[in-house]
């Protein structure tokens, strides 16, 4: 059976000046992110020939996810992406951080990073698109559950839904010849998610998804389900993953799936031939 080699404790001795520069790197990566969710949700839910073309809501939430997962992958496999990690995600983070191969003294500040990117973004999306992201149909592309839904529904969702992404990220940063199509397989999943939830929770499945819109637009009461309920489907995720393939060990953070050559000799793996 094919497994991964055995990573030394080494993922916690990481400079600040690193630290610092892959936080900023993280800090552009998710303003991008969230001025374009904003874009698409104008453009394809909001007031637009698009959206007057398109018939239902469940067909424009396919067409919203399929734009994000791009959007995602791209991101990630962008120059900054491929030198922070590309996450955009503090229940990423973390789970890189429980899968040992990210420092924890980076979660807090890749998580300060995304959280002020995110607002970032939405407060760049408005000054682009005008008045039209705030308006009913748009609303800065802050989420809301479907009617009916419960708070501990709200969080039991997000949370499995987190739970399944960090899942697979892990198998397959775990194995070598997957890791290239992590970024694709990390956009396909999100965007999947915002299909089928987006008119159950949102699909956000993202602490930093949720944080600017939610900021800027005023809805908030729901807020902190969307901020911890991804991060404990995360952490769980990454127990189960450790507990039943504890034998095969995750290689790197970077969602590009990349291993550099330095980090191939303090990680002791082996080049390929």
């Amino acid at each position: 059976m094919d497994q991964s080699p055995e990573l030394p404790n080494n993922a916690g001795r990481v400079s600040f000046g690193r630290v610092a520069r892959d936080s900023a790197f993280e800090l552009i990566l998710t303003s991008v992110l969230l001025f374009g969710v904003v874009s698409i949700v104008r453009w394809v839910i909001g007031p637009s020939p698009i959206s007057r073309t398109i018939p239902g809501i469940h067909a424009e939430l396919w067409i919203v996810g399929a734009a994000v997962a791009l959007l995602l992958a791209g991101l990630i496999l962008s120059p900054p992406g491929r030198a922070s990690g590309g996450h955009t995600n503090p229940a990423i983070s973390l789970a890189m951080w429980r899968f040992g191969v990210f420092p924890g003294t980076g979660v807090i500040p890749y998580t300060i990073a995304q959280l002020v990117g995110s607002v970032l973004g939405v407060v760049a999306s408005r000054r682009v698109w005008g008045n039209v992201v705030a308006e009913p149909s748009v609303v800065y592309g802050a989420l809301q559950p479907g009617p009916g839904w419960s708070t501990w529904e709200l969080f039991a969702t997000e949370a499995f839904g987190m739970a399944v992404i960090v899942f697979v990220v892990g198998l397959c940063l775990a194995v070598q010849r997957l890791t290239p199509f992590v970024p694709w397989i990390v956009g396909a999943l999100v965007g999947i998610g915002i299909a089928v939830l987006g008119t159950a929770t949102g699909g956000s499945l993202n602490p930093a998804r949720q944080f600017g819109p939610a900021v800027i637009s005023g809805q908030t009461r729901f807020l902190w389900v969307y901020l911890i309920a991804p991060v404990v489907g995360a952490a769980v995720a990454a127990w189960l993953r450790s507990l039943i393939l504890y034998r095969r060990k995750v290689l790197t953070h970077r969602l590009c799936g990349i291993i550099g050559n330095s980090e191939r000799i303090k990680s002791k793996i082996p080049v390929p031939k």
